[in-house]
């Protein structure tokens, strides 16, 4: 089947919900993939952050084949294996008691919403269930995860939203301790914000809102759904703020491309939830059980979140020198290999640039490319790709009148 083929059936058969790129994969291997035409691109988007081990890691494909081999699924009657050995890896590596699987990002946080509700009528009161949350965040596209996305956009169409949820600035701690009441039962707040643009939680402002939960005796939740397992060269962004959250949400990169959510959290908080509360027919089932495993045991032993920060610190350090040549570019900004850069120009224009040149990048704003690569990418991948960015940033600007002007101004 060729792209044409691919397109017309998608266009005919399936929801027009998503505004997809021309561009279909037959292959990949590592961070490069490869189209239904053979031609080769250097992945920096990597399934937006999830394929944390690359494509067709040999040790995912065999753990997945392995487990196929056996059985994919028996439900949560049952014991699992896999999803004990999972959890198990994730408590040693978090720090956190106990750990509840599901099937995505919004998932987790809609069960961490839920967690939070209960706990907060069980600890603060009846009428303890709002809970603080940031401007500009996304926790996900379920009506509550949407309703705690600080992001207007995204309501548009889908009110009334659920109620229950205070936003206040991002970096701002006075106005989250002003928004802590008698009603509220929890802060959720991304360590860094990655749809709004890669934007890093100020160290002091993280660990300001940690104590202010712990003084008002309410929860510190921290969705890690983009930033979790080792994407910003931790293993949780949270280890490197010196944080002790109460619960933490991940997904994307947990499976490596299979589906499959988390909650982490400590063991009196994870108390709240009895048998009925809450569940997933397919969450933790033994296939993503075994990818998870996979993953978390590959980081280790290919030091990946070490690599990631090390080529991480490579990336950011090679871009930051791409825009003291690029007046178009304004600002760097990262953690670990989460990445972004603001232009001058429409990042659009130069998204599809860099494809033209084999590049995968992704446009998260009208001015701001978000690079996220696999953890496995190599610093000859990371020197291509920021050549490769250049010469499609110089196309762009020679096409943008007022954006050349002031390159040549400014040279």
């Amino acid at each position: 089947m060729d792209t044409e083929a691919v397109i017309h059936g998608s266009e005919r058969y399936l929801f027009q919900n998503y505004r997809r790129i021309p561009l279909a994969f037959a292959r990949g291997r590592g961070a490069r993939l490869w189209d239904l035409e053979g031609r080769e691109y250097l992945d920096f988007v990597a399934g937006i952050a999830v394929v944390s081990l690359g494509h067709a890691h040999p040790a995912l494909v065999q753990a997945l084949a392995d487990q196929a081999s056996r059985y994919v699924h028996v439900s949560n009657l049952y014991y699992i294996p896999e999803q004990a050995q999972a959890a198990r890896r994730l408590v040693e590596r978090s720090g956190l008691d106990r750990v509840f699987f599901c099937n995505s990002g919004a998932e987790a946080n809609e069960a961490a919403i839920k967690l939070a509700r209960k706990w907060g009528k069980q600890h603060r009161g009846p009428e303890a269930y709002e809970i603080v949350v940031a401007h500009n965040s996304f926790h996900g596209r379920t009506l509550a995860t949407l309703a705690a996305t600080g992001n207007p956009r995204y309501h548009q169409g889908f009110e009334p939203l659920p109620a229950g949820f205070r936003f206040v600035p991002y970096n701002d701690l006075a106005a989250a301790a002003a928004a802590v009441g008698p009603t509220t039962c929890a802060v959720l707040m991304e360590p860094v914000q990655g749809e709004s643009g890669v934007i890093p939680g100020d160290p002091d402002y993280l660990r300001g809102l940690q104590e202010l939960c712990r003084e008002e005796g309410i929860l510190f939740m921290l969705d890690e759904v983009q930033t979790g397992v080792g994407r910003t060269g931790a293993w949780f962004a949270f280890q490197r703020y010196g944080l002790a959250p109460d619960v933490v949400t991940l997904a994307k990169g947990l499976g490596g491309g299979v589906p499959v959510g988390a909650v982490l959290a400590r063991e009196e908080v994870a108390a709240v939830f009895g048998p009925g509360d809450h569940g997933s027919t397919f969450g933790g089932n033994p296939l993503s059980a075994a990818a998870v495993c996979a993953v978390l045991e590959t980081l280790e032993a290919e030091r990946l979140v070490e690599h990631a920060a090390a080529v991480g610190e490579r990336l950011q350090g090679q871009l930051r020198a791409l825009a003291s040549r690029q007046p178009v570019v304004t600002e760097v900004r990262g953690v670990g290999l989460l990445v972004a850069v603001d232009l001058k120009v429409e990042a659009a224009a130069v998204e599809a640039s860099c494809r033209q040149r084999g590049l995968l990048v992704n446009a998260v704003r009208p001015n701001t490319l978000r690079l996220s690569p696999p953890l496995v990418v190599s610093e000859e991948e990371v020197d291509r790709a920021v050549r490769i960015l250049e010469e499609a940033l110089e196309a762009v600007a020679a096409q943008s009148p007022g954006s050349a002007a002031e390159a040549a101004e400014r040279r």
